[in-house]
């Protein structure tokens, strides 16, 4: 297994509870295709974007580190791609060292 980093930013009217199922979901389909969560950077929190993505100015910014496979990435991918609770993300594959 390969160790990923995956940064996303949340829409920002998202309840707290909200939020919550969402991240559990993902670290759901990290478990069930096989892979591990290793852990989540401390949660930067609402902060103001850099330019407004759908009419939003603020998002809910994640950064997490797990390990999977390429089967992982892709489920996580479709996912997000299909979820409106998500502005953005992004998954890099850490270099080996």
């Amino acid at each position: 297994m390969r160790t990923y980093e995956m940064m996303f930013v949340l829409r920002p009217d998202l309840e707290e509870e909200q939020v919550s199922e969402t991240k559990e979901r993902l670290q759901k389909i990290i478990a069930d295709f096989g892979g591990e969560f290793i852990n989540a950077a401390d949660g930067w929190g609402k902060k103001r974007l850099a330019y407004a993505i759908d009419d939003y100015v603020e998002g809910i910014y994640s950064l997490w580190y797990f390990k999977g496979k390429p089967e992982t990435v892709d489920e996580l991918d479709r996912i997000i791609k299909i979820s409106e609770n998500f502005l953005r993300h992004i998954i890099i594959r850490q270099d080996e060292k």
